[in-house]
């Protein structure tokens, strides 16, 4: 369990972070909210890149204060928003293999874990590709997997889809699910509602620097959204016009209309 408690954060003086309380476990929760409204800065708060200026973040009972993000890194999976920033190494073997070397384990068990990982995210076959010849979704799921390879409990993903095009979108949400279902706390930051309705079992909604709401799916999207800055998705809409309520996919509302 991940726990932040009262967290206050400020950059050269000016409040980014006020006073934000959140729990956050075995689930997808999605983290939405205007540009600037402290989404990144309080992600980077939960594997230690950032330190509280007030308040404190506890991973599993380990105040990240009190330890590296090398330490938090086992816990905390953080995979960036341009994935190609991640990347050092000549071949997708040695990218994954990087975290689990680092780790000081042998060689036996860092190919064991990245065979394992590729796998996971669907990219077995793919060990002597250079990472720079992927395709924009290949490089998303090479960019979970060399996180996936630490073993981490919890994995964050900023801004997953962004920039793909639909095969791609579509291979890296069946890998987000496929995590979920092996039991990983997925912190999901995103702008795409699309994608909170289809993958988020919860919504926590920033605005200014502090919660503007924590909730469950079905009742962030009753808000008013265009008031918060945030399209409503078109299949909800179509739905509402059909007098079909709330539906999280297109077949769940085609059975809702053939009722």
């Amino acid at each position: 369990m991940i726990r932040v408690e009262n967290l206050h954060f400020a950059y050269n003086g000016r409040e980014v972070l006020r006073g934000i309380d959140l729990v956050f476990g075995e689930e997808i929760l999605a983290l939405v909210g205007p540009n600037g409204s402290g989404k990144t800065t309080l992600a980077k708060h939960l594997n230690g890149l950032l330190k509280p200026t007030r308040g404190r973040v506890l991973v599993d009972g380990m105040d990240t204060r009190e330890h590296t993000v090398a330490e938090l890194s086992r816990k905390v999976g953080y995979v960036f928003q341009n994935p190609e920033h991640m990347f050092f190494e000549e071949t997708v073997f040695k990218e994954v293999a990087f975290g689990p070397k680092n780790l000081g384990l042998d060689d036996s068990e860092v190919e064991e874990r990245v065979r394992w990982t590729l796998g996971a995210v669907g990219l077995e076959g793919f060990e002597e590709r250079t990472p720079y010849s992927l395709s924009g979704g290949e490089k998303q799921r090479l960019a979970i997997a060399c996180v996936l390879a630490m073993r981490p409990k919890y994995l964050i993903l900023d801004e997953p889809t962004t920039g793909l095009d639909w095969k791609a979108e579509r291979s890296v949400v069946e890998t987000i699910k496929s995590l979920r279902e092996d039991g990983h706390g997925i912190l999901l930051i995103t702008h795409d509602m699309d994608l909170v309705l289809e993958l988020a079992e919860r919504v926590v909604l920033l605005e200014n620097g502090k919660k503007a709401f924590d909730g469950p799916v079905e009742e962030f999207f009753s808000l008013d959204l265009e008031r918060h800055g945030l399209e409503m998705p078109e299949l909800l809409v179509l739905a509402e016009k059909l007098g079909a309520g709330f539906v999280r996919s297109v077949e769940e509302l085609a059975g809702r209309v053939r009722q």
